[in-house]
């Protein structure tokens, strides 16, 4: 079997998705590990990512569909039933695929996988699915039901989109969901954006002056990557660090740093200050380091293992002038890019989060210089995490108020806090507001 997984697209597509539905291994990592130990050619590869995210993303609508065919799932084997789902993607979505080569291939998976005619009871239920009528998600009386099928999401994650962003834009949103990610970088040195842009044939940023974008490509390859000139960061989380408007000389706390991208942003707007990053592990922060070393700015980045909640214990007040808190959140806001989170998150995550995201701040603020500025950003959509998040904290702290946010795209402005959902510019959800210590 190992041999066939190694040789096949779609074998290799059935052992990732394994690890990520039985093991809950992150779609991204699985796939990237499963990737780099591949000798697929890189058309294959290509094949690999789209049955992996595609499945992944696509899971409760296909689960729906299987459920009309198989009497009773439980007495199925896991990866039997995980080939049906990678099996029922491709009919369902990927057209340039014939139905016979997907059943084909499917049944000869099975063959090598098992002795005990697991390949008949694929090929029955394909042959029937492929053969139609299949049914149709619109028959699904109830509201929230349906559109967890049809746009394959937790009932509870639609009910909340629906109830704080209004019928139209959820379904805006949630449909924008299966758009594909753009690949999306932020040029480190402004001077060469024009040349990079052309020799990379991307475009411009409507968002970030410095981040440009193409419909896909592979921008690590690049010599310019591994030359520092630029970094892979996608377009919403470049608009954090200019908001510090930094001037050259601040001390400056980046609270939840790891992997570095934004410490590293940071960084780049400083001549004497320095940026101190943040994290619980090790390993996250030698990623800062080596974020750092190849953007340049390791001179003036120092790291610290330290919970971000400890902060005021270890510095003193008045410490930092400026004070980034990318806060650990639900991640609602990176659905398109890793489509497993809307499965392993609940509702009730909201409210430990919300706690977290709050001990932070309570922190963080007892170390900030009066008429300092901080930060606050997550990259998820909700107002738990965010809006609710941000009143609660001024209620408590009223040395501090709200600093109004500007942008040139005013759709992406909110009471003065910038907030993007992912339908309006096909990015990652993300969130963002500031604060001022007053007295």
């Amino acid at each position: 079997m190992a041999n066939r997984l190694e040789k096949s697209a779609r074998g290799l597509a059935l052992k990732i998705l394994e690890e990520v539905f039985q093991e809950g291994a992150y779609s991204n990592l699985a796939l990237k590990r499963g990737l780099s130990g591949s000798s697929l050619s890189q058309q294959d590869k290509a094949l690999v990512t789209e049955l992996v995210y595609g499945t992944v993303a696509r899971k409760i609508t296909l689960e729906w569909q299987l459920a009309h065919v198989i009497e009773d799932r439980d007495k199925l084997e896991s990866w039997v039933y995980t080939l049906l789902m990678l099996s029922l993607y491709q009919l369902l979505y990927l057209d340039k695929i014939p139905s016979h080569a997907v059943l084909n291939e499917a049944v000869e998976l099975a063959k090598s996988r098992s002795q005990r005619g697991a390949d008949k009871l694929v090929n029955a239920v394909l042959r029937k699915l492929s053969k139609g009528p299949l049914a149709d998600p619109a028959s699904i009386k109830r509201q929230n039901k349906r559109y967890s099928v049809q746009y394959s999401l937790p009932v509870w994650l639609v009910k909340k989109t629906i109830d704080q962003y209004g019928h139209e834009r959820a379904i805006k949103i949630f449909e924008s969901l299966f758009v594909r990610n753009k690949a999306s970088v932020r040029v480190t040195n402004p001077a060469k954006l024009a040349e990079i842009q052309a020799a990379t044939g991307a475009k411009r940023s409507l968002l970030s002056p410095v981040g440009l974008v193409k419909e896909s490509g592979y921008f690590a390859g690049t010599k310019y990557f591994e030359d520092g000139d630029l970094t892979i960061q996608d377009e919403s989380s470049q608009l954090v660090a200019p908001t510090l408007k930094l001037q050259g000389q601040e001390q400056v706390l980046d609270a939840c740093a790891a992997p570095g991208g934004k410490t590293a942003h940071l960084a780049s707007y400083l001549t004497s200050g320095q940026v101190l990053a943040l994290d619980l592990y090790d390993h996250k922060l030698d990623l800062i380091k080596e974020n750092a070393r190849r953007l340049h700015v390791a001179d003036r980045v120092r790291t610290k293992k330290l919970d971000a909640r400890l902060v005021h214990q270890e510095f003193a007040p008045d410490s930092f002038d400026k004070i980034l808190v990318d806060a650990p959140c639900s991640g609602i806001g990176l659905i398109r890019r890793k489509p497993d989170i809307k499965y392993k998150k609940a509702s009730q995550d909201f409210e430990s989060l919300q706690k977290i995201q709050f001990d932070i701040l309570k922190s963080v603020c007892q170390t900030l210089r009066k008429n300092g500025i901080i930060t606050y950003s997550t990259c998820t959509i909700f107002r738990e995490e965010n809006q609710d998040l941000i009143q609660k904290f001024l209620e408590a702290h009223p040395n501090f108020e709200q600093v109004k946010l500007e942008h040139r795209q005013e759709d992406i402005l909110t009471d003065g806090f910038i907030q993007i959902t992912p339908e309006l510019h096909l990015t990652d959800g993300f969130f963002i507001a500031q604060l001022k210590r007053v007295y």
